[in-house]
C-alpha cells in the first residue's frame, strides 16, 4: 500500500494526484488525474507493481491543506531518493509551494514485519515558509498530526481490506513481482 501512488493519494487527505513526472516543467492546473485506479485487492497485483514509486524518479502531487482559515493548494514535487525493497525502506524529499506559502521536507518510512503484522517507524522534517509559518507551531502541529493520524488510519484500514480478502495469493504474489 505505501509503495502504490494511488493508494497513498487515497489515504491522504487533501492529495488531488500523485504522478510520475520528467523535469521541472509541470502543468500543475492542466493535468487530469485518471480517474477510477482500482487499488489493491480489487485492483490487478501487475497493474499495481508497475505503478509503485521508483528510487530516482520525481512525482508531482497537488495538494490542499487547511490551516485554519488558510487553504492553499501546494504544488508539490517529491523525489523518491532511495527505496530498498529488501530492507523495507524508503526516503523522500519534496518541495512545494502555493501562492504565498512554501516547503521543503525530507522523509524516512522503514517496515518491518513482526508476528502481530508490520510495524511502520517513519520520520519527517519540513521547513515552512510564507503565510502558513506565520500562524505558528501551535496551529500548524495539531494540523500536521491529524494528517499523519488520519493517513496512517487510512493506510491500515486498506491494508485491512487487502489482508481479509487475500487467500494468500495477491500479497504473496505482490511480493514476488516487486522482490521483497
Amino acid at each position: 500500500m505505501l509503495s502504490d501512488p494511488v493508494a497513498v493519494r487515497n489515504a491522504l487527505t487533501g492529495c488531488k494526484y500523485i504522478t510520475p513526472i520528467e523535469g521541472d516543467d509541470f502543468d500543475f492546473d492542466a493535468y487530469e488525474p485518471e480517474e477510477g485506479l482500482e487499488t489493491l485487492p480489487e485492483a490487478d497485483p501487475e497493474v499495481v507493481a508497475a505503478r509503485t514509486f521508483e528510487e530516482g524518479q520525481t512525482y508531482a502531487a497537488l495538494l490542499q491543506i487547511g490551516v485554519g482559515s488558510v487553504k492553499p493548494k501546494f504544488e508539490s514535487r517529491i523525489t523518491i531518493e532511495e527505496r530498498d525493497e529488501q530492507e523495507h525502506r524508503m526516503v523522500a524529499s519534496g518541495r512545494g509551494n502555493a501562492s504565498d506559502s512554501t516547503f521543503e521536507m525530507e522523509s524516512w518510512m522503514d517496515i518491518d514485519e513482526t508476528d502481530e503484522g508490520s510495524r511502520i517507524e517513519w520520520g519527517a522534517e519540513a521547513d515552512v515558509a510564507g503565510r502558513i509559518a506565520q500562524l505558528g507551531g501551535r496551529v500548524i502541529n495539531p494540523v500536521a498530526e491529524r494528517i499523519v493520524n488520519n493517513f496512517f488510519g487510512n493506510i491500515e484500514d486498506q491494508m485491512t481490506e487487502v489482508e481479509a480478502s487475500d487467500e494468500g495469493g495477491v500479497t504473496d504474489r505482490l511480493r514476488r513481482m516487486l522482490g521483497s
